[in-house]
């Protein structure tokens, strides 16, 4: 029998490995869909950049908060970028890859458990149609006792994006 820390593991690694999943779907989930799926009732979502960025990258340098903030969130990034995720995106379960600390806490959070992964994946802007790979970083922390994420956090490759999305150079 696995002990409850070994439980709440098991259940953090579970929610963020499925969620992952469902992003590399050929058929996308809507994103509304997808908050209520995984997220506690009033999640957070950053993406990491300089605020200097926002301006071709919306997404960017803001925490989303709410359902309807995380919404807007993939909203603005889905009208900015095409993201090609397939089956190689994540590393499996299995793996050993993702790091998994269920006490862990996050900038004084509540909520306990941090979960940290490396993806890899193919990005394009939809204005220019310039593309670039890419890994990134995504950690999801703030779990609720239901394994529910609170926040989730991405680091990413903004110059790359923020070249990929100016008009006129290549």
């Amino acid at each position: 029998m696995k002990s409850p820390t070994s439980l709440r593991s098991s259940l953090l690694l579970n929610t963020t490995t499925s969620f992952c999943s469902s992003l590399t779907q050929s058929q996308p989930i809507p994103p509304l869909d997808l908050i209520h799926r995984f997220f506690v009732s009033s999640p957070k979502v950053t993406e990491h950049g300089p605020e200097w960025a926002r301006s071709r990258l919306p997404f960017l340098s803001k925490t989303f908060s709410g359902r309807n903030g995380c919404v807007e969130y993939f909203e603005l990034l889905g009208e900015t970028l095409k993201m090609e995720m397939g089956e190689g995106t994540f590393p499996s379960k299995e793996s050993g890859e993702w790091v998994v600390d269920e006490g862990g806490c996050v900038e004084g959070g509540e909520d306990e458990g941090v979960v940290t992964v490396v993806g890899k994946a193919r990005f394009e802007s939809l204005k220019t149609g310039k593309g670039w790979e890419e890994k990134f970083i995504y950690r999801f922390s703030g779990f609720d006792s239901s394994g529910k994420i609170g926040h989730w956090e991405i680091w990413a490759d903004p110059l790359s994006a923020w070249v990929a999305c100016e008009e006129g150079k290549f």
